[in-house]
């Protein structure tokens, strides 16, 4: 029997931003005030669930685009974790096409670093 979904709870949400502002870090919080994980991984210590490739855990940093579904309230929000290195920028725009909505971290300290602003394009 077919389950039947009400797509108009659906949300599908891009974080995006230039490298090391914090992408991975807000979605982890994200993941952790929703329920969604029972603890807060890191990147820094290679815990970070959205990086769960070897070379990212070493590395530090989002090579692929990383997909995670939660729950707030009454709505299930697809969350895709994007890249911020200027080499995997293809990563970022493959996952533009299927977003409903995105959130544009900026590092506090740096500002506007250019692949914020080549991505917000």
């Amino acid at each position: 029997m077919a389950r039947t979904h009400n797509a108009t709870t659906y949300r599908n949400i891009g974080i995006m931003a230039h490298i090391d502002a914090g992408k991975t870090t807000t979605t982890e919080r994200v993941l952790y005030y929703t329920g969604k994980s029972y603890k807060i991984g890191e990147v820094h210590e290679g815990t970070a669930t959205m990086d769960w490739m070897e070379q990212e855990q070493e590395r530090g940093i989002t090579i692929t685009s990383a997909a995670t579904t939660c729950f707030w309230r009454d709505h299930r929000i697809n969350i895709i974790d994007t890249p911020g290195h200027v080499d995997f920028t293809i990563e970022v725009e493959r996952s533009l096409r299927v977003l409903d909505g995105a959130v544009a971290v900026f590092d506090s300290v740096a500002g506007v670093e250019p692949q914020s602003e080549t991505v917000w394009r």
